[in-house]
């Protein structure tokens, strides 16, 4: 359930309710709320004394980065280029609107209408977001222990992902991998066909094919032909069951 126009103090009931689901004991719960606070947010409701969490996703945007990239460098050998796919694919954010998700995040934030109906990509922006903004209220409510309470929401949450990053090799971007595999498993490199284009053109619309040789394995959709294309092997690894 999305808040709109609750009273301020149903707000604060509720956002108790999420530092006991992420498993955090808030100092300051103000901060927290400040971390589901989006800018929309206050244009519909100007009478509250709120700020929006632009500024603590800047900081957790940091602090998630120097956690993951210190997990990496102490626990694995690995080059630098390696290190970084597995960052890039830990921090990245799809996935910490995934993780977002899975804890409940999203139940909470606080936005305008118009934002409360936005879905897809949107949506996965607003909860990447949040996520980040959640680690900066951590990091500053726990005052000298801030960076160590981070580390240990980041090993639960997000490090957690990497044997299974790892071992799917989601690091390597769709369309990568579904050319490693085909030509693996299948001994044919992929190509891709657009199928349909339809919109004007500041709001184009691509459906790409991707094929092995001649048989279509997966459509994609997108807003660009390379955006279709990679839905496109993202399906096609689905159907293939890579």
């Amino acid at each position: 359930m999305e808040i709109e126009n609750w009273d301020l103090k149903i707000v604060i009931c509720m956002i108790e309710e999420l530092a006991k689901k992420i498993g955090v004991k808030f100092n300051d719960i103000n901060l927290l709320k400040q971390a589901m606070t989006h800018r929309s947010y206050l244009n519909e409701h100007r009478g509250h004394k709120l700020e929006h969490n632009e500024r603590l996703e800047f900081l957790g945007d940091a602090v998630l980065e120097i956690v993951v990239t210190e997990y990496l460098y102490k626990n694995y050998s690995n080059q630098e280029g390696e290190l970084t796919n597995w960052r890039a694919a830990l921090v990245n954010g799809e996935m910490l609107a995934k993780i977002s998700k899975r804890l409940g995040i999203e139940e909470y934030l606080l936005m305008s209408r118009g934002e409360t109906k936005d879905t897809g990509r949107a949506r996965q922006y607003l909860l990447a977001n949040a996520f980040e903004a959640i680690t900066g209220a951590i990091y500053l409510d726990q005052k000298d222990k801030g960076y160590e309470k981070c580390q240990e929401f980041i090993m639960k949450n997000v490090v957690c992902e990497l044997p299974n990053i790892i071992e799917n090799k989601l690091y390597m971007d769709p369309k990568s991998r579904f050319q490693e595999e085909s030509q693996d498993k299948a001994g044919v490199t992929p190509s891709y066909r657009v199928l349909e284009e339809a919109g004007p053109d500041h709001d184009k619309k691509f459906i790409v094919g991707v094929y092995l040789a001649d048989e279509m394995i997966a459509k994609g959709e997108g807003q660009s032909k390379q955006e279709a294309q990679r839905n496109a092997a993202e399906k096609g690894l689905e159907e293939k069951g890579w």
